[in-house]
């Protein structure tokens, strides 16, 4: 027997928890039915632990402001990331006052977030970055250290043993968040169960194939007892982590040919001393190494989970066929097809410099991964940290003129007849899910989207407008959000340098 419902979700992360809530709203009529093959919810990458929890803002990660070839500092990036977390934090912000999620510091909590270098030519760019950057309303809190005294009394952690007569800079924002990307998946779910909607878990999607009608027929086995559904959706959301390009390619769009997929395992050195924990509180993102990826910048971070604080070093990066942390090692050759094998060529033949960091990182033994960790806690001992497994990054591979390129951040693939739509890629996607879904709605549902505008309007206040342009606004939704997520009411419209001249 057939089954029939409006709106098919596969996986539940965070993405796919957003989406559904968006149209819960939007379109509290239409049926959703939600297949996992885990048996709960954020089980991959939206889980704590398998991320560090960065309220991706660009406050402190260096790669999103890079310096460019006459030595100016390239901010324009860093604005566009700030510009969709602050969606985010709206509709979280409305989610809260209207009872879709609970308390919110379950899941959201202030945390610093700070900017670290050291040597003269990197303290020369940060001075540069915060030039750049405080000028615009989304960056005006920021702060500019490069006093020994205030790098000792703000980070005593990574002071203690710290040779001064190198110079140091911080950039350091108290505006930041960490956030528990799990929990906020789980109270989403939550409320869309409660709604009506069928969330199905230890249910794995097997195939997808289109109808005459523009509808889409879902194979879904339970892993249980191996029974398989049928199950009939006008619309199908691929929200499955790196499980998502497959799916894709199964649905034989044309719009997937030509992507790949290139997997990355993270681990993560977690802190078991409660003393370590207690001196430091925030996150510290550094620079990555010379010919390293963005994506092994190294940051030092304050965790909250379960109202717990932690510390988390790394990421160290290690290599997987996998495309997911629970798939199986066929994952990344399953993959190729002949649409994406030029491409994966490509980027394999330029990238030289990833491979040789992958490499690196695979020969590091757990001292080394230690001895990495003494740039940011010059005292750091083996024996107070562990070793984790974080979730698996699945980045995009696309095709660029005869090759490939291989692209960092988030991709919404979706069907030129809006009848499914996937998403792809990692950072910095769940602290930027809000913006993702609203492009899915907007490219999937256009004539729908229209009629919407008021109610998406009401949960996001500045939806269609910069705040960088408009100061009034950016603080006006900037004190509502702050107030009703309960975060510590940092306004940000006051600039500060601390250097070594100044008191302190």
């Amino acid at each position: 027997m057939t089954e029939k419902t409006d709106v098919v979700l596969i996986g539940a992360g965070i993405m796919s928890a957003t989406l559904g809530a968006l149209l819960r709203q939007v379109q509290p009529e239409w049926s959703i039915s939600l297949f996992e093959r885990l048996e709960a919810a954020a089980g991959e990458s939206s889980d704590p632990w398998n991320n560090a929890g960065t309220g991706h803002s660009a406050l402190c990660e260096l790669n999103y402001s890079p310096q460019t070839a006459d030595g100016s500092v390239d901010v324009s990036k860093a604005i566009d990331i700030n510009e969709r977390f602050q969606v985010s934090r709206q509709f979280w912000a409305y989610a809260t006052e209207n009872g879709v999620i609970g308390d919110p510091s379950r899941f959201i909590n202030p945390i610093p977030h700070v900017s670290f270098v050291h040597g003269e030519s990197d303290v020369e760019y940060l001075r540069k970055r915060y030039e750049a950057l405080v000028r615009h309303p989304l960056f005006a809190g920021m702060e500019y250290i490069d006093s020994p005294d205030e790098f000792a009394r703000r980070l005593p952690l990574m002071a203690r043993g710290r040779d001064f007569s190198e110079p140091v800079a911080l950039n350091w924002t108290d505006a930041g968040t960490d956030i528990d990307f799990g929990s906020l998946t789980k109270e989403l779910l939550a409320y869309l169960g409660a709604s009506g909607a069928d969330l199905a878990f230890g249910h794995e999607v097997r195939n997808l194939s289109k109808q005459s009608d523009g509808s889409w027929v879902v194979k879904v086995r339970n892993v249980r007892t191996g029974r398989v559904r049928t199950v009939q959706a006008k619309f199908v959301f691929v929200g499955a982590g790196g499980g998502a390009l497959p799916l894709l390619q199964k649905s034989g769009i044309k719009e997937i040919k030509g992507f790949a997929g290139f997997p990355v395992s993270g681990q993560f050195l977690r802190c078991t001393n409660p003393t370590l924990i207690g001196k430091h509180e925030a996150k510290v993102y550094g620079k990555a190494a010379v010919g390293a990826p963005p994506m092994s910048v190294p940051h030092l971070d304050t965790r909250v989970i379960n109202g717990r604080a932690g510390l988390l070093f790394g990421p160290y990066a290690g290599w997987t066929p996998k495309f997911l942390k629970d798939g199986g090692n066929g994952d990344l050759f399953k993959s190729i097809r002949p649409g994406n094998l030029t491409p994966m060529l490509g980027v394999g033949l330029t990238e030289m410099s990833l491979v040789k960091y992958l490499v690196s990182e695979l020969l590091k033994s757990q001292a080394g991964k230690v001895y990495t960790m003494e740039e940011f806690i010059p005292r750091a001992e083996g024996r107070d940290w562990e070793l984790i497994t974080a979730g698996q990054r699945v980045q995009i591979i696309r095709r660029k003129g005869a090759g490939g390129v291989l692209e960092l951040g988030t991709a919404v693939i979706a069907a030129g007849d809006g009848t499914i739509a996937g998403l792809l890629g990692a950072s910095p996607g769940a602290s930027t899910c809000v913006t993702a879904m609203l492009d899915v709605l907007q490219r999937c549902f256009p004539t729908e989207y229209e009629s919407w505008a008021p109610k998406l309007k009401e949960m996001i206040p500045s939806l269609g407008i910069k705040l960088s342009e408009n100061q009034a606004l950016f603080q006006e939704v900037w004190d509502w959000t702050s107030k009703t997520l309960n975060l510590v009411d940092v306004a940000p419209t006051t600039a500060q340098r601390v250097t070594a001249a100044s008191t302190v």
